[in-house]
């Protein structure tokens, strides 16, 4: 599967648009809105802290060993990172993954312990359980893998304002995919968004806002 790159840009205003993104080129098509969210903007800082938090998608998926995964109820409470991304992807998701990896990997073993990160694939009818678990074991055998049908990755993705497209070809007859590129930290506290990151959010960001994010506060 091939798909086409387009550098997320979230507008830092009152209210920012969150942007459908691509994997691997540039396509005007990737930078339609998604959802308008109310930020607190801070251009110094990889994340994004949300003056309206999103409430965490209600959607049972399929884990990687073939269970169900009832996503809200498994996380609550629990510090929790989002990514709606797939395997074949060329660049931008392995490295988002990668990057995670990286910072989860340099916290204390407690705080390791404590924080979910989820990888919900964009591309059920690709990614099987054993697929995505084989391709997240090379990022960090700890993160959560989910798949399932379509709709219900697509609604669960849009209730936080991540846009996602079923697959398409493009002209070459090369299968083509549409996903957000944004990273969604949930609250221990509240159990809500309240922290995003675009495309650009480096291991170094993750290192130094994680240890915040464990605990609920803002990075």
């Amino acid at each position: 599967m091939r798909t086409k790159y387009a550098p997320a840009a979230i507008a830092f205003a009152v209210a920012a648009a969150l942007t459908l993104t691509a994997c691997g080129g540039g396509d005007d098509k990737a930078k339609s809105p998604v959802t308008d969210v109310s930020t607190a903007a801070d251009s110094n800082k990889a994340g994004t802290v949300l003056d309206r938090p999103f409430t965490k998608p209600d959607f049972v998926l399929t884990d990687t060993q073939g269970k169900k995964f009832d996503f809200r109820e498994r996380t609550k409470g629990k510090p929790t990172l989002i990514y709606f991304g797939y395997t074949n992807c060329p660049d931008v998701c392995p490295l988002t993954m990668s990057n995670i990896a990286i910072a989860k990997k340099r916290l204390p073993k407690a705080d390791q312990d404590k924080l979910q990160v989820v990888f919900v694939t964009t591309d059920p009818e690709r990614d099987t359980p054993e697929s995505l678990g084989k391709w997240l074991k090379a990022q960090d055998p700890s993160f959560i893998g989910l798949t399932g049908d379509f709709p219900t990755i697509q609604a669960g993705a849009r209730s936080i304002g991540i846009g996602i497209d079923p697959a398409t070809k493009d002209k070459d007859g090369k299968v083509v995919s549409m996903h957000g590129a944004q990273v969604i930290a949930f609250s221990p506290k509240t159990d809500q968004g309240y922290v995003l990151y675009g495309d650009t959010a480096t291991a170094e960001d993750y290192t130094k806002d994680l240890p915040k994010i464990i605990t609920g506060e803002n990075p």
